[in-house]
């Protein structure tokens, strides 16, 4: 990566690329100079949101709830790239609406794998290779709400409250190897299926995908290079 904050030929690689954050994500770094890695669980998806790769770009088709699929993933990234120097975790899943009580097993399986284990996978995947090149910055997705316990949203608090605890831990693992592990803790974002979802809310006061992927690219940037282990709320208007 260069020494300035334009991340300028910087290779980032982004999960759950094919969101609304992640095409909001892909845009600003691209902006900025980087070359992308865009992950999905489907490359069709990513093909139908970005078109085609081009030079600067690659799509990759990884279930990262399987260790060597996230394993190759990286792999394929470092053989075409020549290395990994953003890893933007933006895969995740959402659910409320039980309390603790009554939330079946598999909505605690659902929300652990993919906030949690996506993580972990890319982790194992990812950071060797930032150790072997001697830099990287890794920015995790978290939740505003993950900062207390709310009703109806135990499993969901939990397994992004995990996200929290995992950067932390990370950054203070990493931190003397020159990489950088921080996350980001967003209220609403302005999606179109936040929209049908919640028809009488105001998005004026959520977050744009925009605004929070430029403080995906400010933590991933040189200017972020003294922030570790910091999770910062991105909150819009509310």
């Amino acid at each position: 990566m260069t020494a300035s904050s334009n991340l300028d030929d910087a290779v980032v690689m982004i999960t759950g690329a094919a969101g609304n954050l992640g095409r909001a994500v892909a845009e600003e770094f691209s902006s900025r100079g980087a070359r992308l890695a865009l992950v999905d669980l489907q490359a069709e998806r990513l093909s139908a949101v970005f078109g085609d790769a081009g030079e600067r770009r690659m799509f990759l088709s990884a279930d990262l709830l399987k260790p060597a699929e996230a394993d190759a993933a990286a792999q394929a990234v470092v053989k075409r790239f020549g290395r990994i120097d953003v890893l933007c975790n933006l895969a995740g899943g959402f659910r409320m609406g039980t309390p603790v009580h009554g939330t079946e097993a598999r909505t605690w399986d659902f929300l652990y794998d993919l906030n949690v284990r996506t993580v972990q996978h890319m982790a194992h995947a990812v950071v060797p290779q930032m150790q072997q090149q001697g830099s990287g910055k890794i920015v995790n997705i978290g939740a505003f709400s993950a900062q207390r316990g709310l009703a109806n949203m135990g499993a969901y608090i939990a397994a992004k409250s995990a996200v929290i605890r995992l950067t932390e831990s990370m950054a203070a693992e990493l931190r003397t190897q020159n990489i950088n592990v921080n996350c980001v803790l967003p209220t609403i974002i302005d999606t179109p299926e936040n929209r049908a979802d919640m028809p009488d809310a105001d998005p004026a006061n959520w977050v744009a995908p925009r605004d929070l992927a430029q403080v995906i690219v400010f933590l991933a940037s040189d200017a972020a290079r003294a922030v570790h282990g910091a999770a910062l709320p991105v909150t819009g208007l509310s």
